[in-house]
């Protein structure tokens, strides 16, 4: 069918709406009407340093409604509310015991630009098109397998939910399903972006007692207070450990990184307290660490977290319930922009303006 998408021709270019073809899905695949999807940082990543074959159409962070199925689908149907979520193959043995974020071909069916089988779904006066996250939501459809598809409660505005699909369960996902943190227990977040002020909202579901917020922008601070931290702290005007190790009285038990600064990167272990475990989340280029003091010494831990380890559906629409129950009010990170707007739209996500941009595709 003939469908509108915004192509990225080159590495470092402009996104540009065209024309192209969207072929009909295969077995075990849905066509979905994107509604909205999310600006994401890492769609940002893919366009600039090539991490994904060219042409390309990215976009990750889809919502919309099930326009077909393909055969063998089971548990979706035409009309269904869908969120569109990383792909995985479902069968290697770290999906089938609940950690498809480490799937064992999750960069190939997320970054290779192809569907499982090596085909395209995007095409141009016959070129193929890559596709991105098993998803490529920059367009007006999208074919994506069933599994990359999570039904949600049709009561709920459909164009807030795409971002549940990765920035916002990042976020969540590190402190509910990774870190899991006791009932009362201390949590620092470095870095107030989307993925950062998930994780304060998910840490005040979780009960921590002592909630942490890090950036250099008072205004996320302001809104990192707002959404549940209990202290804030400029990490341009302080002294971040010492600021914390006072707050917590010695260390907080968690951290959650996810700026990729790598001086940052050392301060969420330096700032842990004996036995305290810090996720580092954001995309981090080498860091040099004191092993002995800011690991071995004292018991420290640090892990790696990819889309908050989540199962997406299971927890997704567990992140809509919360949101129902007004615990988990992520709309606020949200702003709207048409779809022509979409290189304003990074350009505010890259420069602060906008916590978690969206694009409204279609009502």
């Amino acid at each position: 069918m003939h469908i509108k998408a915004a192509v990225t021709q080159e590495q470092g270019q402009d996104f540009e709406w065209q024309a192209i073809e969207l072929a009909d899905p295969a077995l075990g695949e849905v066509r979905v009407r994107i509604v909205a999807t999310g600006v994401c940082h890492t769609d940002a990543v893919a366009r600039d340093l090539g991490i994904a074959p060219f042409p390309i159409v990215l976009g990750h962070e889809g919502a919309g409604v099930v326009e077909s199925l393909g055969e063998g689908v089971n548990g979706l149907e035409v009309g269904d509310h869908v969120v569109l979520s990383f792909a995985h193959c479902g069968s290697c043995g770290h999906c089938l015991t609940g950690h498809p974020t480490v799937c064992n071909t999750f960069n190939e069916l997320n970054f290779g630009g192809a569907m499982a089988d090596g085909s395209h779904r995007l095409t141009r006066d016959d070129e193929s098109i890559a596709t991105f996250f098993g998803q490529s939501s920059f367009a007006t459809h999208a074919v994506v397998s069933a599994r990359n598809a999570v039904k949600v409660d049709p009561e709920v505005d459909l164009s807030l939910l795409g971002p549940l699909g990765c920035g916002i369960q990042t976020g969540a996902g590190t402190v509910l399903n990774r870190l899991k943190p006791d009932f009362g227990s201390s949590l620092v977040v470095y870095g107030c972006g989307a993925v950062g002020l998930s994780a304060i909202m998910a840490a005040q579901i979780a009960g921590c007692q002592q909630i942490i917020a890090v950036d250099v922008h008072d205004s996320r601070l302001k809104l990192a207070r707002e959404l549940g931290a209990t202290h804030v702290i400029n990490g341009q005007q302080e002294a971040t450990v010492e600021v914390v190790r006072k707050i917590t009285g010695g260390g907080s038990q968690f951290a959650v990184e996810t700026t990729g600064v790598p001086a940052v990167v050392r301060q969420s272990l330096q700032a842990l307290k004996p036995l305290g475990v810090s996720a580092i989340v954001g995309v981090t280029p080498e860091v040099t660490l004191d092993v002995h003091n800011d690991l071995m010494a004292e018991g420290k831990s640090m892990i790696g977290v990819i889309e908050g380890d989540s199962v997406p559906r299971v927890f997704i629409p567990q992140l809509v319930a919360y949101f129902k129950a007004g615990r988990f009010p992520f709309d606020r990170l949200v702003k709207f922009y048409p779809p022509e707007q979409i290189n304003q739209a990074f350009y505010d996500s890259k420069n602060g303006t906008t916590v978690k941009p969206v694009l409204r595709i279609s009502s």
